[in-house]
This record gives C-alpha cells, structure tokens and sequence, in this order.
C-alpha cells in the first residue's frame, strides 16, 4: 500500500504544480475587465500579459528542460517552484500593468519554464506501462482541470472578493507541493555548468519573443511598419538556433536540445498538431469573455458560468479520451477531435449578435469542448512515445515549449484578429452612420476603439452625451460581426489540425517499423 501511495504521490504533486500553472491563464482571462479598471490599463495590455506569460515559459523551456541535468529534475523544479511563488506574490499585489507583467509574466513563466518539463519527466521516469498511459491521463486531465475550474475561480473571487486571490491562493498550491516533495524522485546530473549551450539558450529565447511581440503589434496599424522586422528577425534566430544545434551535435558538444527528434515524423507531427490545437484554445478562451463582458455586459462570475459546459466538456473527454486509446488508434482520435472542434468553432461563428445570451454559445462550446478533449487525452502521450529514455529530457522540453509557444500566438493571433476586425468594422460603421459632426472620422473612429480597448469600462471620448447609446449600440455590432469572422478562422485552423494529423503513423505501421 506504502508503495502505492508513493507511486501516485508523484503524480499527484506534478499534477498540483501543472495545476496552478494552467490556472492562472483560464482564471485570469474572465477578469480582464477587472484587471482593465483596477490596473488603469487597456485590453490590448491584459492581452499582451497574458501572451507573454505563455510565450515566456515558451521561450525559457528549452533552457528549463536543459538544467534537469545539471542540476537534476527535482532540483530543477523546485527552483522553479520557488520563482514562480515569488511572481505570483508580486502579481498578487500588483498596483499597475508593469507590476503585473513582472510578476505574472516574467517570473512565474520562468518559474514554469523550470517545473513544466521536470513535471514531464518525472512522471515519465516513474512509471512504465499501463501505468504511464494511466499517469500521463491523470497529468492531462489535471491540466485539463485547471482550465475547466479556472474561469469559474475567477469568476468568484474576481466578481465576489478581488481578482488578486486568483493568485494569492495558489501559493496554498506552493506550501502543499513543498510539503509532499519528498514523493519527487531525483536524477542524478549527466552535465555541468560549461557544457550548458549559452549561445543557443539566447538565440531561442530571444527569437521566439522577437516572432510573438511581432504578432502582437498586428493590433494596431500604426504599430505594422516594426511587424515584418520582428517576426522575419525572430525567424532568422530562429533557423539560426537550429544550424548552431547542429554544429554542436557534429563537433561533439551538449547541444541545448536534441534537434534530432524533430526527424521523428511522430515527434514532429505531434508537437505540430499540438501548436495547431493550442492556438484557436487559446483564442477562444481569450476573446469568449471579451464579448460576453462588453457585449452581454456580464460580470466575470457569470461570464465563468458560460464558459463551464466547455470546460467540464474538455475536462470529461480528456479522461474518456485516454480509456478510448486503448480501443482506437490515437491517429483517429486526433482526426475525430480536429473535426469535432472545427465543427464546434464553426456552429459558435453564427450565434455572436448584440443579443446573443449565454445559452445561445453552450451547444456550441459543448461541441468544441468534445473536440479540444479528445486532442489533449491523446497528443503528450503520443508525441513523447517517439522520444528513448535518454531523450525525454530533450523530448520534454520542446513538446511544452512548442505548446505554450501555441498558446501565446493563439492568445496573441485571434485576439489581434478581433481587434483588427473591430478597427475595420468601426471605420464602415461610422462612415455609414453619419455621426461626423464637429468631429472627423478618425477622431470618432480613435475614441471608439479606446472606448472598446477600455473594456467600455468608461464614456468614450468627445461623444455627445445623447450620442453614446447609439455608438454603444455600433460598438457592439461591430464587436459582434468580428467575433463571426473570428471563429470562422478558428475552424479553419482546426481543418489544418486535421490535415497534419492524417500524415501521424498509425499504431500498427509504428509497431512494424520498431519490429
């Protein structure tokens, strides 16, 4: 029984650390109305917060999955326990936007750059069999828990207490992981300090920030000349990563990452499809809460409420996702889920108006949360089957980076994709509607999109007083019809996921080529 006990403690103390690293992500995106108001900041602020926490922890996982052996795994991850307890402090009591990006961003993504791929591993090294496949559910279907209870959290404590407890609470989580860390197993180190690949570290860290803060300036088109800089630099460092990894793996030297894993058509295919699969998750649990908080005006509670069929949606068909490997290829799986959450994001693109209610998206959300489901039971299990034992490391490392690297482009592609579609909109509104007065048309069209950056948490600008409801009623219209377009890309995304999936070996083909 003790033996037992120790064998799932593992599990259960990665599962509290992925559990408070997803949840600050799910909670926090039903609060931005809050965090607009409280901080004095705008939503393309909160929208870049949130992005670059994903995109940090992105950006420094390599790095994270590297020092497992310097310093070992469980070093490694406490160390990155104890940054991340010192971000989400500094996030808890955040007086402003540049507070919150230090804390929340900065140091808790690097703090998680460090658990994440440790938490991987650990569980990987610990169990083997049916009991991996049964560990790994449990890890998926954790974080899968943490998304689905995150928007609900942060809907109480931001609509009944202050959104600060969000983070304040889970060092409850820290105290917890630190009280059962003797359930965490050591490696013993295979590298030292010198060995550790200081270039590459700085050419991926530094390129994918360089390619997210890019897509991130798409929001607004006097920021568009500086674009195509960023992401051709990022793309630039980024090959140049991959050549240097190379040239360290010809002349014999510690590369940061075994590059060679990415000539695994398993591996590779199944990071890919897991970029694919996080980028219109991303979107959809960014922008959802946007238009249910400026359109529908409802408050962060309510707006958890009407995200909770999708969550427990994906929460149950992960877990079911996992049981139904063992009668279906994961290939087919992966297929089903694609289409499934194509057909989802398709259905919710025709129900956003300026009368949508909550229960006009839950079939929809019902059916993406089915979709989504099904991709995460099946896609860390997959792809990490194609890694030796001696890559999981290497293996770790890129499949968490590659995920949260989706994430933050997704948070940062579909929101910049409404804004956008908010910006075009306004401009055809207001030349039709015949509000220039005394005001020209981009000065209206500037004090509405602030108005919609401002979450409509204030008047807009220089607009009679008798004119507001009319452009509030525009705003929300336009909100509206970008929403559509929105989610019409979000299926099209999820087609790709379908595509690239067909091209994953199915598992007899797999099992003749071992053989």
């Amino acid at each position: 029984m003790g033996e037992d006990q120790y064998k799932w403690g593992v599990v259960i103390v990665a599962c509290l650390a992925v559990f408070i690293i997803v949840l600050d992500s799910s909670a926090m995106n039903v609060a931005i109305t809050a965090l607009v108001k409280d901080l004095n900041t705008t939503l393309s602020m909160i929208q870049a917060i949130i992005a670059l926490y994903a995109l940090i922890i992105a950006s420094f996982m390599l790095l994270g999955s590297k020092l497992q052996d310097i310093l070992g795994r469980k070093k490694t991850f406490l160390t990155g326990l104890f940054i991340y307890a010192s971000g989400t402090t500094i996030a808890t009591l955040s007086i402003n936007a540049p507070m919150l990006l230090l804390g929340w961003a900065v140091l808790e993504g690097i703090g998680a750059a460090l658990m994440l791929p440790a938490t991987t591993t650990i569980v990987g090294a610990s169990y083997e069999g049916k009991d991996k496949i049964t560990a790994f559910g449990i890890w998926g279907g954790i974080a899968a828990m943490g998304a689905a209870i995150g928007p609900i959290v942060g809907g109480v404590f931001t609509t009944y207490f202050t959104w600060r407890l969000v983070f304040g609470s889970e060092l409850i989580f820290v105290a917890a992981i630190l009280i059962f860390r003797r359930y965490l197993t050591e490696s013993q180190p295979t590298l030292k300090w010198k060995d550790l690949d200081v270039v590459g570290t700085i050419l991926s860290i530094v390129s994918l920030v360089l390619i997210v803060l890019g897509i991130l300036l798409l929001s607004k088109p006097q920021n568009w000349a500086y674009v195509s800089v960023l992401v051709v630099s990022g793309s630039i460092l980024f090959v140049l990563f991959l050549l240097w990894q190379r040239r360290r793996i010809n002349q014999g030297l510690e590369p940061l990452s075994d590059i060679s894993l990415l000539k695994n058509r398993i591996f590779g295919l199944g990071n890919i499809n897991s970029v694919i699969q996080q980028i219109p998750l991303a979107g959809f649990l960014f922008i959802i809460p946007v238009f249910l908080q400026q359109v529908t005006h409802l408050d962060a509670f309510m707006t958890g409420l009407a995200l909770l069929p999708a969550s427990i949606t994906i929460l149950v068909f992960s877990l079911l996702g996992a049981k139904l490997s063992s009668r279906l290829d994961p290939k087919y799986i992966l297929m089903i889920g694609f289409l499934v959450s194509a057909l989802g994001t398709w259905i919710l693109g025709g129900t956003f108006n300026i009368n949508t209610q909550i229960a006009d998206i839950v079939p929809g959300t019902i059916v993406f949360g089915v979709g989504v489901g099904l991709l995460l039971s099946q896609l860390t299990n997959l792809t990490m089957s194609a890694a030796r034992s001696d890559q999981e490391s290497d293996a770790a490392g890129f499949l968490n980076a590659f995920k949260n690297l989706g994430y933050s482009m997704g948070t940062a592609l579909i929101g910049v994709l409404l804004l956008l579609g908010v910006f075009w909109g306004l401009t055809s509104s207001i030349e039709s509607s015949g509000l220039a007065g005394n005001m020209t048309t981009q000065e209206i069209h500037d004090s509405l999109f602030d108005y919609v950056e401002k979450m409509q948490t204030t008047s807009p600008e220089n607009i009679p007083a008798n004119l507001v409801p009319q452009v509030t009623q525009m705003v929300d219209s336009t909100i509206s019809s970008a929403m559509q377009m929105t989610f019409n890309v979000l299926a099209l995304i999820f087609f790709l996921g379908f595509v690239t999936s067909i091209f994953i070996p199915s598992r007899k083909k797999t099992t003749k080529l071992i053989r």
